[in-house]
């Protein structure tokens, strides 16, 4: 043992029977035989060596982090999101470096800044800054936000999801649609949820409305268009997409309020496959996003960039439809 009682690699090289770089070569991940590997891991375990992280990084230039930018955790999507892939990311031997912005531009550059300085080897992004100044050389990974040409963008299909809510609401006898957005200025995969139910209901002669509300005008402007929308307690739509599951439960709280229930007098529909933690049962009728994959996905691409071929800039991972309640099915 060293000095300071604690292992070093030579003392589980050792300890194994096998060189210092066999050792190297187990802790880094590099092939060597099963059982070099195995007797490496046994003496690891048995003198409870650890890797020191830090002289690592200074010698490889690498931190073994990956810095992951969330607007919020208040959100069950970003919460759940955020759980996958830092999951992924320790499967793997890496660290998280979590950054909160709150939808703060600022706070997002801060983050890519952060970057630079050497904090984390790159970047897995979920943001809503419409101008921010990132390194060509940073390794980025977004969701749903798309950065430019050569920066790798992770989505459901969320065109499909939309046309997917439609054909759904129609085939369960709906005859007169709404879609309800409520979100950011800036443009990302999301809003192709709108185009997708929009195309469908176009293409099938289904009458329909669109509303699109920024965050700052909601819950008051969509409430008062529902209300318009009201005559002797009975609402002019019966079927209602809602560009997120949290939307859809305000909207159905909105209408239980006036007298008004689903699936009885209307049927709504969500995005995002939100379930309550203890029941497993969804908050209602969804498009479910495959979170899991998705985060997988982002991991998978920022790790292991192809070598002779570029990276993919928009990758959609398929959705389904869950019942739940709000819808009768």
């Amino acid at each position: 043992m060293s000095s300071t009682g604690a292992p070093t690699i030579k003392d589980v090289a050792r300890e194994a029977g096998v060189s210092l770089g066999t050792v190297s070569k187990v802790i880094n991940g590099k092939p060597v035989g099963e059982d070099y590997r195995r007797r490496v891991e046994e003496a690891i375990e048995r003198l409870g060596y650890q890797v020191n992280t830090y002289a690592r990084s200074l010698k490889t230039n690498k931190t073994n982090c990956v810095a992951l930018l969330m607007p919020s955790l208040q959100h069950p999507f970003y919460a759940i999101l955020t759980d996958e892939i830092t999951a992924c990311l320790m499967r793997r031997g890496y660290r998280s470096l979590l950054m909160i912005t709150n939808f703060d531009p600022k706070a997002e550059q801060k983050c890519f800044d952060l970057v630079q300085q050497n904090k984390a080897d790159g970047v897995i992004a979920l943001t809503y800054a419409a101008d921010l100044e990132v390194d060509a050389s940073i390794p980025i990974v977004t969701i749903d936000r798309h950065l430019g040409p050569s920066v790798p963008c992770i989505s459901s299909d969320n065109y499909a999801g939309g046309q997917l809510a439609a054909e759904k609401l129609l085939s369960l006898g709906c005859r007169k649609l709404l879609f309800v957005r409520v979100g950011p200025d800036v443009h990302g995969e999301p809003d192709k949820r709108g185009a997708g139910f929009e195309s469908l209901c176009r293409d099938s002669g289904t009458e329909y409305a669109m509303l699109s509300l920024r965050d700052e005008e909601a819950p008051e402007a969509f409430c008062r268009y529902l209300d318009a929308h009201i005559q002797n307690s009975k609402l002019e739509f019966d079927g209602i997409f809602c560009n997120t599951d949290g939307l859809a439960v305000q909207v159905l709280d909105h209408l239980r309020a006036r007298g008004i229930h689903a699936p009885e007098d209307v049927q709504v529909i969500g995005y995002d496959g939100m379930v309550h933690y203890a029941s497993r049962r969804p908050f209602c009728s969804t498009i479910v996003q495959p979170i899991a994959d998705m985060a997988e996905s982002a991991v998978d691409i920022l790790l292991n960039p192809p070598e002779d071929a570029p990276r993919p800039t928009n990758l959609c991972l398929p959705i389904r439809y869950l019942p739940g309640g709000t819808t009768k099915d």
